[in-house]
């Protein structure tokens, strides 16, 4: 099992959440545990409070930690070229395993196909 506990967002594929789940991450979506018009401060709030990482395609939350001056909880921003839960999914299980140290301290994210981008937090 994982360390790292993860909330998704509903851009989120089920079918993603499904396999980071069966690799042994904790990993719930927003729709699974809050109302489905739940503002993203509350998400991310709930984030905090609950000690999970922010899983989201949504640009949004990455403007709301960075002008929040938020040091938790880190923000995994996904830009991939493609949205597919498969591929989603193996950029995810590729990647995570070198980005649990940044995403325990407190880091914002950014997975692109062939890059990763990290931004210790508050963003100045």
């Amino acid at each position: 099992m994982n360390t790292l506990r993860f909330i998704a967002d509903v851009h989120i594929s089920p079918l993603t959440v499904t396999t980071l789940r069966l690799a042994g991450y904790d990993i719930v979506r927003v729709p699974d545990i809050l109302p489905r018009a739940s503002p993203d401060s509350m998400i991310l709030e709930f984030a905090r409070i609950e000690n999970r990482i922010m899983l989201t395609q949504d640009l949004d939350f990455s403007v709301l930690v960075a002008l929040g001056r938020y040091v938790q909880p880190s923000l995994i921003t996904l830009r991939l070229s493609s949205a597919q839960p498969d591929f989603v999914s193996q950029r995810l299980l590729s990647i995570l395993p070198e980005l649990e140290q940044p995403l325990i301290e407190g880091y914002a994210i950014t997975i692109e196909d062939n890059s990763v981008r990290l931004r210790k937090l508050p963003i100045r």
